[in-house]
């Protein structure tokens, strides 16, 4: 069975979706596809077609929602043992080493990754590369404009 490694806030953010989803959206989907019924003609009424398109996207989401909750593994970086080595759910702050460019990056799930709010999924290729070294490594990373040579120079645990 695969694991969906996830943060607590993640999870919660997960689970919110859900009962979104659950208690509003398709209770509202729902009445709209009432509500195109009475409208006659189903063959060539694009409101109820609509209707039923939306209620497709919402019951999938629903499913994929809870197949990656009942499979979660949710890890909290805060309780993981402080020993500076990167792994999930940690924030690095990794510099470029050609360019100088510092950045910082949350390592989280893939339904988590944000890259606007730096956080970047743990199958990326730059957290594939620095999950497992530690504070002050020099990596080589193969990134899509090439090989790219980052020094990690702090993991926060929080």
């Amino acid at each position: 069975m695969q694991r969906y490694p996830m943060t607590p806030q993640g999870h919660a953010r997960l689970e919110e979706e859900l009962k979104q989803l659950k208690t509003i959206d398709r209770p509202r989907i729902t009445a709209s596809i009432a509500e195109a019924r009475e409208h006659g003609d189903l063959k060539e009424n694009a409101e109820y077609h609509a209707a039923r398109e939306q209620q497709g996207f919402c019951e999938a989401r629903i499913r994929d929602i809870e197949a990656k909750l009942s499979a979660a593994q949710v890890i909290d970086p805060a309780t993981l043992p402080r020993e500076g080595r990167v792994v999930f759910g940690v924030t690095v702050a990794i510099e470029n080493l050609e360019t100088e460019e510092k950045k910082r990056y949350q390592i989280v799930g893939d339904d988590e990754a944000d890259f606007k709010a730096n956080k970047i999924s743990v199958n990326s290729p730059i957290a594939r590369g620095l999950i497992g070294k530690s504070e002050g490594d020099e990596v080589r990373i193969e990134t899509p404009s090439g090989v790219v040579e980052f020094e990690i120079l702090e993991v926060v645990y929080a």
